[in-house]
């Protein structure tokens, strides 16, 4: 009965907290930075948009835990394929100093290696977590929608 009274206070204060009327905004403004850094492939601006115990967990792959992890598997990325790629912000919800955006990408993905080009696509989930006043990259999470053939 106690953890139930504990999660219900829990699950009320969440839901009275008031959202940031600013936060949307700069929650757009980190996602719109991302879409550049990443066609830019500008790893210090992907990596310096990540707090600071960050999670990236892209699709085929284990999570990448910390942020040399994170800046070991952008790296990597960057040195394999080139993006163009557009990001549609589907929604964003925020709640005290956590915030979360779905969103979905489309364009096209180059493969270095090869020269061959794709068609890129993919649903998002972005975790934020302000830190220090600044909206940050908690845990970032993609599948496709395009499955390549």
């Amino acid at each position: 009965m106690k953890n139930f009274i504990r999660i219900a206070v829990a699950i009320g204060l969440v839901a009275s907290a008031k959202p940031d009327a600013r936060a949307g905004a700069a929650i757009r403004d980190v996602l719109h930075t991302y879409e550049t850094a990443l066609n830019a492939k500008d790893l210090e601006t992907v990596v310096s948009l990540y707090g600071s115990e960050p999670v990236f967990m892209p699709q085929h792959s284990s999570a990448l835990a910390g942020r040399d992890a994170v800046r070991a598997g952008y790296q990597h990325v960057f040195e394999t394929i080139q993006l163009s790629i557009r990001f549609e912000i589907h929604e964003i919800q925020q709640t005290g100093d956590w915030a979360w955006a779905r969103t979905s990408s489309t364009g096209r993905t180059r493969i270095l290696a090869t020269g061959a080009e794709v068609t890129e696509g993919n649903n998002e989930l972005f975790v934020f977590r302000r830190e220090n006043g600044a909206w940050k990259i908690h845990r970032y999470l993609f599948s496709t929608n395009r499955p390549r053939s």
